[in-house]
């Protein structure tokens, strides 16, 4: 079942350098929500707080509250490792494992949650495989090295493997910035049919892209350069687009600044 997330109070920390400071939205289940805004400003920073991939950097650590419905990601005795089983994510570059197979990287995160049976993987696989779009272009090649795909379908397969696990939200980190058009409109095209199933997050610093996929957009700046990113305004993609609310964000779709 997707879930709703709700941020509170969320200020990230590099070391003693604030990265993000005090943000606040709410994010619906079963939606597409992009971020974007002016690199440095604190998007990627804020995506890897809500599965708590921030603090795996050294010196990252977040202050407020994600809450995933009633839980609380950052509340006493939560398993990071749990919440990123739960809060799936997708790199900007596609990240196969190289040295295994299509199949080995499907069932991967299966393998490690205790799966064994072989009828099992090959259920998951297949469907999360279809799920991804990619099943028929490698359904009798899945022993062959996923790293010898094309760009485009080495990010489908790294999106197979996020939601083999049936997390509840997906996040995505800039997922077609490496990829063609033509790869860029299938995973587009992918993420519309995975929102019926999945709370989807992404950043993505192409304006027409957060304009086709999204329900919700966040824009996000710098106050000055070298502060803390903030989050400036998050409403309907479509009012984002046509008439935001606050002048920054209507400068920077402009392309008068950013």
């Amino acid at each position: 079942m997707a879930k709703r997330i709700d941020v509170s109070g969320l200020t990230a920390y590099y070391g003693n350098h604030k990265a993000i400071d005090d943000i606040s939205m709410t994010v619906e289940p079963r939606s597409v929500t992009a971020f974007i805004g002016p690199s440095g400003c604190g998007k990627s920073t804020f995506l890897r707080t809500l599965n708590r991939m921030h603090e795996v950097t050294p010196g990252g650590r977040v202050e407020g509250k994600v809450m995933l419905d009633d839980e609380n990601l950052y509340g006493a005795g939560v398993d990071p490792v749990a919440v990123r089983r739960t809060v799936g994510m997708v790199f900007q570059r596609p990240n196969p494992f190289p040295t295994m197979s299509i199949y080995d990287n499907v069932a991967a995160g299966l393998r490690l949650n205790g799966t064994k049976k072989k009828r099992d993987l090959d259920a998951v696989v297949e469907k999360s495989l279809r799920g991804a779009n990619l099943w028929n272009e490698v359904k009798d090649r899945l022993n062959k090295p996923g790293a010898g795909l094309s760009g485009g379908q080495q990010q489908r397969l790294c999106i197979a493997r996020a939601i083999a696990v049936e997390p509840q939200v997906l996040l995505m980190d800039e997922p077609c910035s490496a990829l063609d058009p033509i790869s860029t409109l299938a995973i587009e095209d992918l993420i519309g049919e995975l929102k019926e199933q999945f709370t989807i997050v992404i950043v993505t610093h192409n304006m027409q892209q957060a304009a086709r996929v999204s329900d919700r957009t966040a824009f996000f700046n710098l106050a000055h350069v070298g502060e803390s990113g903030r989050l400036i305004e998050i409403d309907d993609t479509e009012r984002i687009f046509s008439n935001p609310s606050v002048q920054a964000t209507e400068d920077y779709i402009s392309g008068r600044f950013g």
